[in-house]
């Protein structure tokens, strides 16, 4: 059956036009799914009540020919660039983890708990920048002028840069056509949004839409973009994983209120190494650079471990607490490190070398609130755990690295070297290791000991 429809205006006609080019459609605001009706659930990611109405529209649209660009291949032997200084950005530690300081056209986005200190670290970065001349825009959805006046004050920065409190995009974009700024703060990318789109600031379309116009904007005029983003009760940065494959860099703040200190960790960069780390302490003068550690990690009460955050190598010591338990299943509690970590050698120490756990609760943390993942941490780990367990001291200034293998063996892990130099910057006496093929112990100033398997470690600590 054939539907006919009458048109007794212009206005009519334009009407029945766009509803022919456009289609409304949902979209879900957790994963992006999109479906043509509403759902109380969506099917890929299955979030509730997730599904928000938007529009596409064909009008304005180009065609296949307006589309394509004449755009001649070139090798890429044929291809050359000018290498560019990178820009300080005032912090020794921040331009450590960026890779040796901030590069043009790039867009970094930062993430971290709410409280760690994102925005005092840009408002830093702000007033750093400015001082030396460059010109820098700060545009803020959360906060007043006078809010960020005021943090500026108490941080002592330089104030010479300009500041907008808007939640438009479209506002940025004119304020840098008027002041053709070389750094760009948006703080933060779920607050601000695009008018042209239905959905609310923080929706899936929202900051994936902000988000590409804010890296052609950092691309077409050789800007430096800093994003400030939220995260989830996860942990992870709200928003669509897009935002994370977009931008330059990924960096998260994250650290222990109480004791002031702080982490800037690169989760991924295109201009530097990943994983690489920088520490601070938060003051009331804002973040200060930390590049010596000790107090914040080393305590003497503990093993000691030679961690490998990138490219940097830090000392980190492992407590470990074994007491008597009285529940029908022991606990197996850890800090900082994997419990699967902890459980597997638990089971390694009880098989392969009589340790009887069952009736103990074992608990063991990282001091200064690092989350380690190197399986180098295995041996010292496992040294903290049997020397809680038979009440004995572990050596002063000595350094235990080495993974620990099923059997009880002992295996080398990357960098070997670069960590013990590091233990030898630091004072240390000695390092208990696995055997590594090649190495040449009287190139170094402390004593190194190489071990085939953890039996042999432990009988050279506790005589067993």
């Amino acid at each position: 059956m054939v539907s006919l429809k009458f048109i007794r205006s212009g206005e009519e006609l334009l009407r029945v036009l766009s509803e022919g080019f456009m289609g409304v459609r949902y979209q879900c605001q957790n994963c992006g799914y999109q479906s043509l009706k509403w759902l109380g659930r969506c099917p890929d990611c299955g979030a509730w009540n997730s599904f928000l109405e938007i529009v596409h529209s064909a009008f304005g649209s180009k065609t296949k020919e307006e589309k394509l660009r004449k755009v001649k291949p070139q090798r890429l032997s044929e291809v050359s660039y000018e290498i560019k200084k990178r820009i300080s950005t005032g912090l020794e530690e921040f331009d450590l983890v960026l890779g040796g300081g901030l590069v043009r056209s790039s867009l970094v986005l930062i993430g971290g708990d709410p409280g760690m200190g994102k925005s005092t670290l840009l408002t830093q970065t702000a007033g750093n920048l400015a001082q030396r001349g460059y010109k820098v825009l700060y545009f803020s959805a959360e906060e007043s002028a006078e809010q960020v006046k005021m943090r500026s004050e108490r941080l002592g920065v330089c104030e010479d840069f300009y500041f907008a409190s808007e939640t438009d995009l479209e506002v940025l974009f004119e304020l840098c056509d008027l002041t053709s700024p070389q750094v760009v703060i948006v703080d933060s990318i779920q607050t601000v949004y695009l008018s042209e789109l239905n959905s609310s600031p923080g929706s899936v379309s929202q900051v994936r839409e902000c988000a590409n116009r804010l890296l052609r904007l950092a691309k077409e005029r050789e800007s430096v973009v800093f994003l400030v983003g939220h995260i989830t009760k996860e942990g992870l940065i709200a928003g669509p994983k897009v935002l994370e494959h977009l931008v330059d860099v990924v960096l998260y703040l994250e650290g222990e209120k109480e004791t002031g200190f702080r982490i800037l960790r690169a989760i991924k960069n295109r201009f530097g190494a990943s994983n690489e780390i920088g520490v601070f302490v938060m003051t009331e003068r804002g973040l200060i650079s930390q590049g010596q550690y000790e107090e914040f990690f080393l305590s003497g009460y503990g093993a000691v471990f030679c961690l490998l955050e990138g490219s940097r190598p830090l000392l980190i010591e492992v407590q470990a607490l074994v007491t008597r338990s009285f529940l029908a299943v022991p606990r197996r509690q850890a800090v900082g490190l994997d419990p699967v970590r902890l459980s597997l050698l638990c089971a390694i120490l009880e098989k392969r070398f009589g340790f009887n756990f069952g009736d103990k609760d074992v608990f063991v943390k990282v001091a200064g609130g690092l989350r380690v993942q190197d399986p180098g941490v295995d041996t010292a780990l496992a040294v903290s755990i049997v020397g809680s367990l038979m009440e004995r001291d572990l050596p002063e200034k000595t350094v235990f690295i080495g993974e620990v293998g099923l059997a009880g063996e002992l295996r080398p892990v990357r960098d070997i070297i670069l960590r013990l130099k590091e233990a030898e910057k630091k004072g240390f006496k000695q390092a208990f290791i696995p055997e590594v093929p090649g190495l040449k112990k009287d190139e170094f100033n402390l004593k190194v000991i190489q071990f085939k398997n953890l039996k042999e470690l432990l009988k050279e600590l506790f005589g067993i």
